[in-house]
């Protein structure tokens, strides 16, 4: 007999909505919601979801997830993250049926281990460096440099409206960086859609001499062309695509050489199936897959799933909540660091188990909307 869905249920904690699908042979799959800050809205569309689901094979999780996507007229980012949670889960029970980790069929484990990177969120020269080397002390060899306002103030202040002393702070920041820690260490400029696209061009020559890994998001990501034209005008490589909800998306960016990395996101772009697709978009490109990750733990399981999969991952985002929130008290059995590198579970589905009581220890309270205030008082990016 072939086994079929039963019920999805919702699990709030914290920040985050986890998915759990459950089967008639008793066994579960977990997957988790991209869209934070309006997982209510993915909810809906989760409970709407579930009425298809029901009923059906889990193993069809190519079917199920084209039967989602194309089965609406509208297409965004809530019905997309909830079509994520679906399909993590669908292959976290597949894993577990078949007693494999994910990875296995997806191609076989490709390495043991995942290289990643931690945040420093200071937005001082001084605290950034002495951020760095708190990361290097812990076995990173590689950080994620805010290069943006302080994120912790609502509004910013005049300085920020003069282009060379906006510049000029920025190029600081990492230059203090690179004296405090070396040369065995790796930059992430996280410009989280900060710069227009001339500051772009002259934060990315300035800070050429310093052989940051990648710039992230150095515009806002909507144009793609203007992101090529930024990313023909600076020799440092460009990563973006974070905010990608499907796989023509991807394409484009690499079609235009807009980035020599991609950053797909497990929890929104569709789940681990899209993921994988993109991945071998990206291969033939030679752009290297650098996985979006700023949720909760399972979010990172599923990203591990792909990285062990593939031949072209470069690094993995790892949550700063999970690192300094105690969210490893998430799971039964916490994830493993060494180094900075993420020991790649060798459990069946995607490795790891949510604790029974999640719900409970760790409340339910979304994340709420922000945008910064310019000195003018106009919006910026956040």
């Amino acid at each position: 007999t072939v086994m079929k869905i039963t019920d999805l249920t919702l699990i709030p904690a914290s920040k985050y909505l986890f998915v759990k699908i459950i089967t008639d042979t008793g066994i579960s799959g977990i997957g988790e919601v991209g869209a934070w800050g309006f997982i209510d809205a993915a909810a809906e569309c989760l409970k709407k979801f579930r009425g298809y689901l029901v009923g059906k094979d889990p193993f069809q999780i190519e079917h199920h997830n084209q039967y989602m996507y194309r089965s609406m007229y509208f297409r965004g980012a809530i019905l997309m993250s909830a079509i994520s949670a679906i399909d993590i889960a669908l292959w976290d029970i597949k894993g577990k049926v078949l007693g494999v980790p994910v990875y296995e069929l997806l191609g076989g484990r490709t390495r043991d281990k995942v290289r990643s990177y931690g945040a420093v969120f200071q937005f001082t020269p001084e605290a950034m460096a002495k951020g760095c080397l708190e990361l290097k002390k812990q076995g990173f060899t590689c950080a994620r440099l805010m290069i943006t306002g302080d994120m912790s103030q609502t509004q910013t202040g005049m300085e920020d409206d003069i282009f060379n002393g906006k510049v000029k702070k920025y190029t600081d920041m990492v230059a203090a960086c690179r004296q405090a820690v070396g040369e065995d260490f790796d930059f992430v400029l996280e410009c989280h859609r900060s710069l227009t696209p001339s500051e772009a061009i002259a934060f990315g020559n300035a800070v050429e001499k310093y052989h940051p890994l990648f710039l992230e998001d150095p515009i806002a990501p909507d144009n793609v062309e203007v992101m090529a034209d930024v990313a023909s005008k600076i020799s440092i490589p460009i990563a973006t695509g974070e905010r990608c909800i499907n796989i023509q998306e991807m394409e484009l960016i690499m079609t235009k050489k807009a980035a020599r990395y991609v950053r797909p996101d497990v929890c929104a772009l569709g789940g681990i199936t899209p993921a994988k697709k993109v991945a071998a978009m990206a291969e033939a490109n030679y752009v290297g897959i650098v996985p979006h990750n700023p949720l909760g733990p399972v979010s990172t399981a599923a990203c591990l799933q792909l990285d062990a999969s593939i031949p072209n991952f470069t690094i993995q985002e790892f949550p700063s909540f999970y690192l300094q929130g105690g969210e490893a008290a998430m799971l039964k059995e916490p994830l493993e660091v060494e180094h900075g590198y993420i020991k790649v579970p060798n459990r069946p589905g995607i490795g790891i188990e949510l604790i029974d009581d999640i719900s409970e220890k760790f409340p339910p309270k979304q994340r709420g909307i922000n945008a910064q205030i310019n000195y003018d008082g106009s919006v910026r990016d956040l």
